[in-house]
């Protein structure tokens, strides 16, 4: 029988701390965030390994690191609206329910969708909404953002997403072909745009009007 709790301590530490993820509010909430209830049961026992898993629609859920590096990088106080492309298995989303004042994320496959709610709902979280659509044309009734963070590889970065971009906001997404992606931070300042390359990564498509197509 796996001890959770205890697992979630190891994952922060060796996994996250020992890294490099030093924000305390993130290793808070990734040692808070239950991260096994996202996963199918079969695999719960995986759950805080150092790896991506696979859920439904051939999805996955990223790797504790990476999730944990995207979130960093968005460098979140706590009342800020942030903007989630990819809600996946929706981990990544009570993690930015932790540390932000509003979340808005879209999923592209409604049953994802739909898990991830009820998940949420369950765990107590009230500060997000979901939406099933195109997430690389974003969501423009609630823009702009203070941080969006896109969780599926894109061949560029969606201009709808720069443009819903708060100033000063920080936007986080996976650029580059289908099999391999640089993960970009890109800060929109007074001057312009800023891009930051954050390492190698490897996420699953993004498809979409300005992401891949079928």
């Amino acid at each position: 029988m796996v001890n959770f709790k205890k697992a979630r301590e190891r994952m922060v530490q060796s996994q996250l701390a020992a890294r490099g993820v030093h924000d305390e509010r993130v290793l808070e909430a990734m040692l808070k965030v239950p991260r096994h209830l996202f996963v199918d049961e079969a695999l719960r026992d995986q759950a805080y390994s150092d790896h991506p898993l696979p859920i439904a629609e051939k999805q996955t859920i990223s790797q504790p690191y990476i999730v944990a590096l995207m979130t960093e990088s968005l460098k979140l106080k706590g009342t800020e609206k942030v903007l989630e492309i990819g809600t996946g298995s929706g981990y990544q989303s009570a993690i930015l329910a932790e540390l932000a004042g509003r979340v808005f994320s879209i999923e592209r496959y409604p049953e994802l969708g739909y898990r991830a709610n009820s998940i949420l709902r369950k765990l107590g979280y009230k500060n997000f909404i979901i939406r099933v659509g195109d997430g690389s044309l974003g969501w423009p009734d609630d823009a702009p953002f203070d941080g969006i963070i896109v969780t599926a590889g894109t061949p560029q970065i969606p201009q709808p997403l720069i443009d819903q971009l708060s100033m000063g906001g920080r936007l986080v997404v996976p650029v580059g072909d289908r099999l391999a992606q640089d993960l970009f931070l890109i800060r929109r300042e007074a001057e312009g745009i800023e891009k930051t390359n954050l390492g190698a990564v490897r996420f699953v498509n993004l498809v979409g009007k300005w992401g891949w197509k079928e």
